[in-house]
């Protein structure tokens, strides 16, 4: 079992993830990679769900399993809103079409809205973590 300084220093380390894969999404917009900010879109957003499930003591070895984890404790209890949990599942998605499937091509109409709304989800996730959630 991990104690409480090892589960803080994982949970703050999660997050500065989120934050630092936030900002590689921006420079992928910046050079129009729309795949690649997809996927960093993604990974920032699960960084900071995963760093939620460690403060709460949940953890899965999938990532079907961290977003059922996720929809079962935070968005079908109310603790973060449903419009949250469909952005995080859309963007899973959309990174494992933009990274597995052949000739898909993202263009800036599908994925730039999305940078607002995963700025935003991050922010939600670690206020609920500084709020004891």
């Amino acid at each position: 079992m991990i104690d409480d300084n090892a589960l803080n220093d994982l949970v703050q380390y999660r997050l500065m993830r989120a934050k630092e894969t936030f900002n590689e999404a921006i420079l992928m917009q910046r050079e129009k990679h729309w795949n690649a900010c997809a996927n960093r879109l993604y990974y920032a957003c699960f960084y900071s769900v995963i760093a939620l499930l460690a403060k709460n003591k949940l953890s899965a070895k999938k990532h079907s399993g961290i977003k059922a984890l996720f929809n079962q404790h935070f968005i079908k209890t109310g603790k973060v809103n449903k419009k949250k949990g469909e952005l995080f599942k859309n963007l899973f998605e959309a990174r494992q079409e933009g990274d597995y499937i052949d000739f898909v091509i993202f263009d800036e109409a599908t994925i730039a809205p999305w940078i607002n709304e995963v700025n935003d989800f991050i922010s939600t996730i670690s206020n609920l973590i500084d709020n004891g959630l």
